[in-house]
């Protein structure tokens, strides 16, 4: 089984968070192989970019950090392509109200399906959801 990895995961890689640790410590014991997506990157680098607009981080330290996170992606992880496909299951997953997904989880959890992996995430709403709709997923 491969695990298909969301930005909440990778951002405490990157930025120190309350779960950095825990997330090491998956990532570290992690015997399956990891995805992630062109988009799951493209929110990475959006999130670094939002914490320069906020003065929390410089460009050249976000820059550096964006460096490492590409580096790492090449050597530990397997790229995923977003199909068409993923972009109409994301639509049908938004538009079941009950599951409260935003579009870009909603996109995570359709790639995640598609691939028939576990969805590893941080977030507590779309772990629910993922449940909800049968996709196999962990929180570290």
């Amino acid at each position: 089984m491969s695990a298909y990895i969301d930005t909440s995961v990778l951002l405490p890689t990157l930025i120190a968070e309350a779960s950095t640790e825990a997330v090491y410590n998956y990532l570290g014991t992690a015997n399956q192989e990891l995805l992630i997506s062109d988009f799951g990157a493209a929110e990475v680098a959006s999130a670094l970019s939002r914490l320069v607009r906020m003065l929390t981080l410089t460009g050249e330290d976000a820059s550096a950090r964006l460096a490492d996170f590409d580096a790492w992606r090449a050597a530990m992880s397997s790229p995923v392509d977003i199909q068409p496909v993923d972009s109409r299951l994301a639509y049908i997953f938004v538009r079941r109200f009950e599951l409260q997904l935003r579009a870009p989880d909603a996109l995570h959890l359709a790639i995640a399906r598609r691939l028939d992996a576990t969805l590893v995430t941080l977030d507590r709403r779309l772990a629910d959801a993922a449940r909800e709709l049968g996709v196999a997923v962990e929180m570290p």
